[in-house]
């Protein structure tokens, strides 16, 4: 069963799931009605030329630059090739993975303003194993993680490279390949793909989520030890632990004393 990403049940277990088992993904029709209403009233406020930051004028120190109507249609492109920068290898399949399924999970939200395909382009990326090539370095992270981020969206514009089927490919082949239209960006769809902090996010949960096993791992270890050598176990009193105040101290001794009971 396919993993359903509505913008607030995405759990870490989940996440794992998505970024190394390649679990299936799918969008709630909640989600997909959210963003289909956001992006509706978005394109009214583009024909009304009322000014929004980022989808009609520029960002950063040009934010105060107001676009025409053609410059709005080219700018998004533009934003992706000046953030799509990067050095070093590419970063581990689980990584791109995790930090697609966390956009996902933004845009389930329905306040990105981007067009559906957008969103539904990067779900099909990922049941499709059709996962974008990204280096390893080159994020700051100050308002996200827009080089990792844009080299993603790069695919969405069929350019970039991919990998499929353990090959390495160019975007577009990758995507032909893998029988997924190219989306292209419009307005908004560009920024509401790349500005989000979700490969520090990814990482950070897959680093959580085995943290969490090797503790357990130690744990254990040191039950076994200490039964093998017929030890003490004062010291692992919880309400010893207790006393002292530290919640993982306390979590860490009682698992000790299960493992050993």
């Amino acid at each position: 069963m396919a993993i359903t990403l509505n913008g607030s049940g995405l759990t870490v277990e989940k996440l794992v799931r998505i970024a190394r088992n390649k679990e299936k993904v799918e969008l709630s029709k909640d989600s997909l009605e959210r963003i289909k209403t956001c992006r509706a009233m978005l394109e009214e406020k583009i024909k009304a030329h009322e000014i929004m930051y980022g989808v009609n004028t520029g960002i950063g120190e040009f934010s105060e630059v107001v676009l025409n109507d053609e410059q709005v249609k080219d700018f998004q492109r533009y934003l992706i090739y000046n953030h799509a920068a990067g050095i070093g290898d590419p970063m581990p399949i689980e990584h791109v993975r995790g930090a697609m399924a966390g956009r996902i999970n933004v845009h389930a939200h329905g306040n990105s303003g981007c067009r559906p395909e957008i969103t539904l382009t990067l779900v099909e990326m990922l049941n499709k194993d059709c996962i974008p090539v990204v280096c390893e370095k080159g994020s700051v992270g100050a308002c996200g993680d827009l080089a990792p981020m844009a080299q993603i969206a790069l695919l969405m514009m069929g350019e970039g490279e991919a990998f499929y089927k353990g090959e390495r490919l160019p975007g577009k082949v990758a995507f032909e390949k893998a029988g997924i239209k190219v989306p292209g960006l419009q307005a908004r769809d560009g920024l509401a793909t790349i500005n989000g902090s979700n490969f520090m996010t990814a990482i950070s949960a897959l680093q959580l989520y085995d943290i969490n096993r090797w503790l357990k791992q130690a744990e254990i270890a040191c039950a076994m030890s200490l039964e093998a050598l017929l030890a003490n176990m004062k010291p692992y009193d919880v309400r010893l632990h207790k006393l002292r105040g530290f919640s993982g101290a306390v979590r860490s001794s009682q698992a000790i004393k299960k493992c050993i009971e």
